[in-house]
């Protein structure tokens, strides 16, 4: 019986993981939908820094770190929230619906190392996402704008 019960609450969480895979890339197509937004709004400002001397590589440097830093605050607020959340549900919602609790037991290696993807892959997408704002002609840009 309680291998059974077991086998149930290791497929609960397979499903589990799989939402939080999911969650990851509607996350992630956030994150490529708001730097593109972004982006394109500011082609004139990336024209005007080119045409004052800045290179492309540098501006895509510089949505690099901007995606990485918008990835870096989310993965800290889902983190933060996402295990607020657990222990609400460990120690308050399962004792009143079932009786039971348990003890919390952080994978702290999975955390960071997803942590640490997420943060990666926002840098990436955000370069992705720059790379055709930069691509038109600086000077073109730049006389848009007058």
């Amino acid at each position: 019986m309680r291998r059974y019960a077991l086998e149930l609450f290791d497929r609960s969480f397979a499903v589990t993981y799989l939402l939080e895979a999911v969650a990851i890339l509607v996350g992630l197509a956030g994150v490529a939908a708001t730097m593109s937004a972004q982006t394109i709004a500011r082609t004139r400002e990336f024209g005007m820094l080119r045409h004052i001397g800045v290179s492309k590589r540098q501006i895509i440097a510089m949505l690099a770190s901007e995606g990485a830093l918008l990835g870096l605050v989310g993965g800290i607020a889902g983190i933060a929230l996402g295990g607020i959340m657990a222990q609400v549900l460990v120690h308050v919602i399962n004792p009143q619906s079932f009786n039971w609790t348990m003890a919390t037991r952080v994978p702290w290696g999975i955390v960071v190392s997803v942590a640490g993807a997420l943060v990666i892959a926002a840098a990436g997408t955000a370069t992705l996402a720059g790379r055709r704002a930069i691509a038109a002609d600086a000077v073109r840009v730049v006389r848009e704008d007058w």
